[in-house]
């Protein structure tokens, strides 16, 4: 264990953050006590705050309080410095913890900045990479470039979560209940899902309908006939004209049939996704996806059959087992297939998944992942034709590196941009969903949350209603 004593409570979730980085393996405590006793710790750090200074294990750092962003860099540079002289390690992106990257780089560009000067500020203020700085600085450009056509203040985005699926994976933490043990209630599920499209589609008639999201959970753990059903209720209560993307989530290929499919070719939907995340079958047994890697096949080619022209497939590295001729092996499978959009995850072990809850269980199996992965990756894209257009981090991502997402050109998920940069309203339906309220191209962000509990969802459905218009009222004045 490592302790982390502060001598009053601030800036803990940062503090932490970053030692985990360095220290993923280990557990890290923070408190205003000293380190508890008949503990195993490998060592104890002291952050002491005080006037207009900052002492870290006796190092003194001038600090102005009153700048609460600037402190924080401050706090974390000196931390990431200790860290580095204590492990010989160096970070990819170096301090940046829980800030996506491309958050500052597109800030900056299109406030008007070169190049060279975001490097010298990535460089000098988080430490980030070379490597790390171009990448970012060539998806923002790509951000910038697809972002420039879409209407910020009157234009608005529809995220629908269907929290359904057939299994919980090993790694997932969204929220998701067992298809079979809501069969009887996904009607009424979904009523309350109209009145949030009838609220949705009032609320905002005097807006452009830029992307619609259906997501999950799985939304293809729908049977046929409810996922025709929810399909109409999305034709009836939104205008697609001035629409630029429809994607639905299928994911699991164990949820998909070939009617499924086809349910959704009689509906305005351009995209979908079809996820693998590996096509290693030990691998899918291990993290509990009930489907055969032949499945993936079978499935990908009924879409192309039909005509769908934009897929997208998901890959996770650094699942449990997995090596990086596994990696590779996933890789050229996929580029057999030729999707048109190639999505990159690192895995995160979050605190409320399977993985995280039961690890001892899965002390045995190698969780790795690194550059050379990522690298693989890239070079695999670009043999398909694709370019970088999405990144994004999250904390306790194995080997502290990026999610990113690669297209072929025209085939970019702007949902995927407007939901990690945060430049346009999105209105979110459903169970465990939360709105984001956009002012201001970003710089004001709100947020208003549905329950997560499905059988809550719909009992309380009027209520989240009316706090949802509350909220467009006083955040966006949209009301």
């Amino acid at each position: 264990m490592i302790y982390i004593k502060l001598n009053e409570a601030n800036f803990e979730y940062d503090i932490y953050s970053l030692v985990k980085a360095f220290y993923p393996k280990q557990d890290v405590q923070i408190g205003t006590e000293d380190a508890p006793s008949g503990e195993d710790i490998l060592f104890t750090m002291a952050v002491e705050y005080a006037d207009k200074k900052l002492t870290l294990d006796g190092r003194e750092i001038e600090i102005d309080y009153s700048d609460r962003p600037d402190t924080k860099n401050r706090l974390k540079l000196a931390i990431y410095e200790s860290l580095s002289e204590r492990t010989g390690k160096t970070l990819p992106w170096g301090t940046l913890t829980g800030i996506r990257p491309t958050k500052i780089s597109l800030g900056m560009i299109e406030e008007g900045a070169s190049d060279e000067e975001i490097t010298d500020y990535m460089k000098r203020t988080y430490l980030t990479s070379q490597d790390k700085i171009d990448l970012s600085l060539q998806v923002s450009h790509m951000e910038h470039k697809l972002l420039s056509k879409i209407d910020y203040d009157n234009g608005y985005s529809v995220y629908i979560g269907i929290p359904f699926c057939p299994s919980t994976c090993l790694y997932c933490s969204f929220t998701s209940y067992p298809i079979g043990l809501w069969k009887k209630k996904l009607d009424e599920y979904i009523d309350a899902l109209e009145k949030e499209m009838a609220f949705t589609a009032e609320a905002c008639k005097e807006k452009s309908l830029t992307t619609i999201y259906i997501g999950g959970g799985t939304p293809t753990s729908l049977d046929e006939e409810h996922l025709e059903k929810l399909l109409s209720l999305v034709d009836r209560y939104f205008n697609a004209a001035d629409l630029l993307e429809y994607t639905i989530e299928a994911g699991r290929p164990d949820s998909i049939t070939y009617e499924k499919l086809q349910v959704m070719r009689n509906h305005p939907v351009t995209r979908i996704s079809i996820n693998p995340q590996t096509m290693n079958q030990k691998t899918l047994d291990l993290i509990g996806r009930f489907h055969k890697v032949e499945d993936i096949y079978r499935v990908y080619g009924w879409a192309r059959e039909l005509g769908f022209d934009d897929i997208n497939m998901d890959l996770i590295l650094g699942l449990p087992g997995e090596t990086i001729e596994d990696v590779r092996y996933t890789l050229s499978e996929v580029e057999k297939l030729a999707p048109d959009n190639l999505t990159v995850h690192s895995l995160a072990l979050k605190h409320s998944a399977r993985l995280n809850i039961d690890k001892e269980a899965y002390d045995d199996y190698l969780i790795e992942n690194s550059q050379a992965h990522m690298d693989a990756c890239l070079e695999t894209a670009r043999k398909m034709g694709m370019e970088p257009y999405y990144l994004y981090r999250q904390k306790n991502m194995a080997a502290n590196l990026e999610n990113i997402g690669y297209a072929t050109a025209g085939k970019e998920g702007l949902y995927n941009i407007l939901i990690m940069e945060e430049k346009q309203t999105i209105m979110a339906l459903g169970a465990g969903c939360s709105c984001k309220f956009v002012a201001d191209h970003g710089k004001t962000v709100t947020r208003c949350e549905n329950v997560k509990d499905v059988q809550l969802y719909i009992d309380r459905i009027d209520e989240m209603i009316e706090r949802k218009r509350e909220r467009l009222r006083e955040d966006l004045k949209w009301l």
